[in-house]
């Protein structure tokens, strides 16, 4: 089955990479005491719908949903960015406070810089077409960490020692924002 998101240009693609994190970022999480539930069990096959992927944390009550990616913009641009949705007012406050955390981590730790693609260009986005975030009545982020057509973004996210980093910088961030670290 072939996989569809970004790639690198030596053809790292963006579902082994973000697959990678999100088990890097749950083995940092556990270490520390948190409960991380991830939506896939392996990196084969196609993840869940983004209308699933939202009724999945809202069914577990989850403290956060953070949905990582990362980008295919133009190899001129590079960065990440937090992207916050158009939260529920219960939970508009908790998600924002998330969203400053993750992007001041990953500012601070990951290697990144903010996206030079994204406008405002603080490593903020805010977003009301995203289902799988506007579904969510928990608190939840999408994390683009870096293009991938961007050479020295692409270096660092096809490094372990870069994804490292990243996940490490993602876990810090997650606890922060939620009153944890």
């Amino acid at each position: 089955m072939q996989h569809v998101g970004a790639r690198t240009a030596a053809g790292y693609p963006e579902h082994a990479f973000t697959y990678d994190i999100a088990v890097r970022v749950r083995r940092l999480l556990v270490a520390r005491g948190s409960t991380v539930v991830l939506t896939r069990r392996t990196d084969t096959g196609v993840g869940p719908c983004v209308d699933a992927r939202a009724r999945f944390g809202n069914a577990r009550a989850a403290a956060a949903v953070v949905s990582i990616h990362a980008d295919g913009a133009p190899p001129s641009a590079s960065g990440f960015h937090v992207i916050e949705p158009a939260a529920p007012a219960a939970v508009a406050a908790t998600t924002h406070r998330l969203a400053l955390a993750v992007r001041a981590a990953l500012l601070a730790k990951s290697g990144l810089g903010y996206a030079t693609y994204v406008a405002g260009g603080a490593g903020l986005d805010h977003r009301a077409d995203l289902a799988g975030l506007n579904l969510s009545t928990r608190p939840a982020i999408f994390v683009e960490c870096g293009n991938m057509r961007n050479a020295a973004d692409a270096a660092l996210i096809a490094s372990p020692a870069g994804r490292a980093r990243i996940a490490r910088a993602l876990a810090d961030g997650i606890r922060a924002g939620l009153g944890l670290s």
